[in-house]
């Protein structure tokens, strides 16, 4: 087998002594570059921190079904983007193996993943909840922004035999625009309401008349809620 694809990545350096980090996935047809100037263009205050090293990925290009079979910037391939639609298990399986490199080398930074926050938007959202639910689910909370699991989604499979087992999983904040029409907002509360009927912990946000996007109200929410997860240690500065 092959070994994984070494991802490029936009990373957003701390101002004090790095002790924690988030893995921030992007959309489809998007870069981490391209993510990092959204949040920036969005977000007052920037969403950067003291002690918090953001790191945004980048997708390498793959022939994309839902746009009959032309090259994007895709985490994974999609039979069509619907609930209803089987998961394209191979292309997800195969960029599990590639991010869990960039999970890999923040630990070999010194961040253990009890001190780490996986999320993304839109299908980077549904990436990070595979990543968590599946392979990761030491790290301290997952987000998911205006995403969507697939009904038959082998992550809901997984969170449920890590309750039958009695194993922990990270809490989920997912957040929605009412108003999007890409990935319906009906679409992200069945995704909510399954993984944790399936047991894991879960907050849903709904933004009213929000379309297929960020807004500044959603970033500032994500940054109260990462500094719970991942508050300074008593040694950062």
């Amino acid at each position: 087998m092959a070994a994984a694809q070494k991802l490029q990545r936009c990373v957003v350096s701390p101002t004090g002594k790095h002790s924690a980090s988030i893995i921030f996935l992007h959309g489809s047809g998007d870069t981490g570059q391209g993510l990092r100037a959204w949040v920036r263009d969005v977000a007052v205050p920037d969403l950067a921190f003291g002690h918090i090293r953001v790191v945004y990925p980048t997708a390498p290009a793959r022939p994309y079904t839902p746009m009959r079979g032309a090259l994007s910037t895709v985490w994974f391939d999609r039979y069509k983007i619907s609930r209803d639609s089987p998961e394209h298990l191979e292309s997800v399986n195969a960029m599990c193996s590639a991010l869990g490199q960039v999970i890999e080398e923040e630990v070999k930074a010194g961040v253990p993943k009890h001190r780490m926050i996986i999320g993304g938007f839109s299908m980077g959202g549904a990436m990070a909840l595979h990543l968590t639910c599946r392979y990761h689910p030491e790290v301290a909370g997952v987000f998911a922004l205006s995403s969507f699991l697939n009904k038959d989604s082998v992550a809901y499979k997984a969170v449920e035999e890590r309750m039958r087992v009695g194993s922990g999983l990270p809490e989920l904040l997912q957040c929605h625009g009412t108003s999007d029409d890409l990935v319906l907002h009906q679409w992200g509360e069945d995704t909510a309401a399954l993984l944790k009927k399936a047991g894991m912990a879960t907050t849903f946000h709904s933004f009213p008349g929000l379309h297929h996007q960020l807004c500044q109200p959603e970033v500032e929410l994500l940054r109260s809620w990462v500094l719970t997860k991942l508050p300074p240690l008593k040694l950062d500065p």
